[in-house]
């Protein structure tokens, strides 16, 4: 019976790709018909359900899911308020003499607000109303402007500290721990920081080399630099008022992710610290008015709700997952790989990579990661490097024409023609550059910060369990029983 749990997984992807249904109403329902075609036929017995509410109530007193709703407010602010237009225009101004100045400009803004925005979504949404229609003016081909779009609304995915990194670094603290428990190895289990700390390097080359491709894609986008002064002097004026909010903002928001990444501040705390610095920033300005306010409340609300009913439809899901035991149909199958742990790691991030192009990073986070980590980290114990080689897929996923989330969602937001293959050779040095450090993380694992190095903590004493003893541990784990329902329950950080 474990390969049903594939046949539920092909359907739920068929389903999302053609019913135009929302991910958390797929994710329900399948499992629900499988849960019902599995006691009829025996699959397993009622006592499984009676772990779900426990799950549930379990997933729910999270702290770190309070963060959600802050980073979701503070993305439907940031795509409501000025402030993205003023930082721009500022950019743009700065850079007044060098020929790609817009694009430079929206790539700055893109790496400086897209890591406290609340998903790719809106870091597409804000980068569309504020760079879009500047660009546009200036004669840039719609191409390359949905190319710069599309790349810097990626920046969140890898630069700490954003709704993704935090999520997924929660998803891979239980596959961690799942992984530790099957093993016995006696090692520290990672957390959202340790994965915050291995993404800075990765991250940090990234973005120098995507200002390097911007620069050197759009050497001879301006004639010259008179040109290009009287074409920001003319349609991007910068007051004095624009000069001191800019400012201000860039020194805030620095400081917000500094701290939050190194540790400073909870990820609850900064992003609590970042929605009040906006509120404060919208009422000063007179920007934040009753209509505004009421669209940005309707936003936040309506995304937090479809995330948390993601959610508890994931959680759901991969309980009939485990159910059907396709987690040990999948673990016995990458450990049968020829190529070892290698291989294991390939095939895990080649689905990954093939998931990104129907669900988006929190579903990919809440329902494909808890299934593949675990059999994974077992074959492959460093899993800071590995949550950041799945950081960079995703990202990668997004950008891929033509069914790149990142894609997808900047054809609909700007409401305009694409042409696929101008679109294409728009974002292939993008690509590239994401290629390039993918594989450097590949050859050189230390570009990953290990803040505390998962060594064993006694190699000698640690116990090393046989590949019997290996798929008991992992098929006591799958059925949580009254005893040990709590385990079911996160961990918190």
């Amino acid at each position: 019976m474990a390969t049903t749990g594939l046949w539920m997984l092909l359907a739920t992807a068929v389903l999302i790709a053609t019913s135009g249904l929302p991910a958390w109403i797929v994710l329900i329902s399948v499992p629900t018909l499988f849960i019902a075609g599995g006691l009829v036929f025996g699959a397993f017995t009622t006592p499984l359900l009676f772990a779900l509410p426990a799950r549930l109530v379990g997933l729910l007193e999270h702290d770190l899911l309070q963060a959600l709703p802050l980073y979701v407010l503070i993305g439907a602010m940031l795509n409501h308020l000025s402030l993205g237009d003023i930082l721009f225009r500022a950019f743009n101004r700065a850079l007044r003499r060098v020929a790609a100045a817009p694009y430079l400009a929206g790539m700055g803004l893109g790496a400086l607000l897209a890591p406290m925005n609340g998903s790719v979504g809106a870091s597409v949404a804000m980068l569309a109303r504020a760079v879009q229609p500047r660009l546009e003016a200036q004669g840039i081909p719609v191409e390359r402007s949905a190319a710069l779009i599309c790349a810097a609304s990626t920046i969140g995915v890898v630069v700490p500290p954003s709704l993704v990194l935090i999520l997924l670094g929660d998803a891979m603290l239980r596959a961690h721990t799942e992984a530790v428990n099957a093993t016995g190895n006696a090692v520290r289990i990672i957390n959202t920081q340790d994965i915050f700390h291995g993404a800075l390097l990765p991250a940090v080359t990234m973005l120098l080399l995507f200002f390097v491709v911007t620069v050197w894609r759009n050497r001879d986008a301006g004639t010259d630099a008179t040109a290009a002064l009287a074409i920001d002097s003319n349609s991007l004026p910068v007051s004095r008022s624009d000069w001191i909010i800019a400012g201000a903002s860039i020194c805030c928001i620095l400081a917000l992710l500094t701290s939050v990444t190194l540790g400073y501040l909870y990820a609850v705390e900064g992003a609590a610290t970042g929605g009040l610095v906006l509120m404060l920033f919208g009422v000063i300005t007179r920007s934040m008015t009753p209509a505004v306010l009421k669209a940005t409340l309707h936003d936040t609300l309506a995304t937090t709700g479809a995330v948390f009913a993601l959610l508890i439809a994931a959680t759901v899901y991969t309980l009939v997952l485990r159910a059907f035991e396709t987690d040990l149909w999948i673990n016995d199958f990458l450990r049968s790989l020829s190529g070892g742990p290698t291989a294991a790691l390939t095939v895990v991030l080649l689905v990954l990579g093939l998931s990104a192009f129907i669900l988006d990073a929190f579903e990919i986070t809440f329902v494909i990661v808890p299934i593949v980590m675990p059999p994974l980290l077992i074959l492959v114990p460093d899993a800071t490097w590995v949550a950041v080689l799945t950081l960079l897929v995703l990202q990668a996923s997004f950008l891929l024409p033509p069914f790149g989330y990142a894609v997808l969602m900047a054809g609909s937001v700007l409401r305009r023609k694409l042409s696929p293959p101008a679109l294409a050779r728009a974002l292939l040095p993008y690509l590239l550059v994401q290629a390039v450090v993918m594989l450097l993380v590949l050859l050189w694992p230390s570009m990953v910060w290990h803040s505390h190095p998962e060594t064993p903590l006694d190699a000698q004493s640690a116990p090393h369990l046989t590949d019997e003893q290996i798929q008991q541990e992992l098929d006591r784990q799958r059925m949580p029983n009254e005893k040990n329902v709590g385990d079911a329950a996160p961990a918190s950080n």
